[in-house]
């Protein structure tokens, strides 16, 4: 992979030290950051280390406390069109405002949310010779293990790792899936799935637009499961466990466990998403943003790292089935000649193209205003 002169010029800025050489010799290894904690790591690898800015841009967390991110409850919106009408008012202020909400009552157990944290911890805890069986950079694979996608890109390693699955429209053989956690990764993309196309139908109302406008776009038909493992971390204040980002996808659902540690940018304020047990967070993405014209909106969020670990979320992100030929812009029936279209129109092969080229932390969106 061909390195940003970003890479090369912090590559270079101690000649003593040869970054690329550490990159390489951790992606090598194939054990990923779970594989440092193992071996006893006590000091975070200069590879790791972000801009001080990076953590301390925004308000510190005792006043974002201020602020809490909208809770929606679905109980009763298939049998209850005045509870239904009223959960599309919430969810409208929340897309519009937020870019997150979380979402309680809504149809999958907390049983079931408990034992993919779980089958999650499985994967990532196993022996690192059999996790190494499905460490890959290539796209093409279906179920892929990996720590940082862009390792080579960007200029600062995350402290996390991934086991990746895509589930939609074409998901892996079962045998394909690891076998400590293969069941209820079948079982909980089944029913987020299914949550997917209900929050969907949702979105469209809070549009203004027929309930399964979204869904007929093929918004819900590309679905990339990612079970992501934070390990605890001797240095957090070195190092993110997600950096700043917008998403590039229609929508992400994120299952997470109780340790906390995500985080949006809102009023210019880092704010928390506080665990609720049993709850999904759900968060706009960029190309929803596009279709929408700007009434709905994508935000940065990132993930601190922590001495207590790991961590460990589950986010489910749901876009197109890769058809790179499929062009987007604002939906027409949201335009008029006072709410004229923000954006061009756009293949998902140039928008994915410039969002991956850019690097990590800034929305490609600007990319294409009119």
């Amino acid at each position: 992979m061909v390195l940003t002169s970003t890479d090369e010029l912090e590559a270079g800025t101690d000649s003593g030290y040869d970054r690329i050489s550490e990159l390489k010799a951790f992606d090598d290894s194939k054990a990923g950051v779970q594989g440092l904690v193992e071996n006893g790591v006590t000091k975070v690898p200069r590879m790791f280390y972000c801009e001080h800015s990076n953590l301390s841009d925004g308000s510190t967390s005792e006043l974002n406390s201020n602020f809490s991110i909208p809770t929606i409850d679905l109980t009763g919106i298939h049998n209850d069109p005045i509870l239904r009408d009223g959960v599309v008012g919430k969810l409208r202020y929340a897309c519009e405002k937020w870019g997150f909400f979380q979402v309680i009552n809504h149809g999958i157990s907390s049983d079931v949310l408990d034992e993919m944290i779980k089958g999650t911890g499985r994967f990532h805890q196993q022996d690192a010779m059999v996790r190494k069986d499905y460490y890959t950079r290539d796209p093409t694979r279906k179920v892929v293990y990996v720590s940082n996608y862009s390792l080579y890109h960007d200029p600062a390693a995350n402290w996390r790792d991934t086991l990746g699955c895509v589930m939609a429209p074409h998901p892996p053989e079962a045998e394909e899936l690891p076998v400590v956690c293969r069941d209820v990764v079948v079982e909980y993309s089944q029913k987020v799935k299914a949550f997917a196309s209900i929050l969907f139908e949702l979105l469209s109302e809070a549009l203004g637009l027929n309930r399964f406008h979204l869904e007929d776009m093929g918004c819900a038909e590309g679905f990339l499961l990612l079970c992501h493992y934070y390990p605890s971390c001797p240095e957090p204040e070195l190092t993110m466990g997600n950096s700043k980002h917008t998403d590039n996808d229609f929508i992400t659902i994120l299952l997470q466990d109780q340790i906390g540690g995500l985080q949006l940018l809102h009023d210019n304020q880092w704010v928390d998403v506080t665990p609720i047990h049993g709850a999904l967070v759900v968060n706009i993405g960029d190309l929803l943003q596009l279709l929408s014209n700007d009434k709905f909106v994508s935000v940065q969020h990132r993930v601190l790292t922590n001495h207590i670990g790991p961590r460990i979320s589950v986010a489910s992100l749901f876009r197109t089935d890769g058809d790179e030929s499929l062009v987007y812009g604002p939906i027409k029936e949201l335009l008029s000649e006072e709410n004229p279209p923000l954006y061009r129109d756009v293949s998902l092969k140039e928008y994915l193209t410039y969002y991956y080229a850019k690097g990590i932390g800034t929305s490609a969106l600007s990319h294409f205003k009119l």
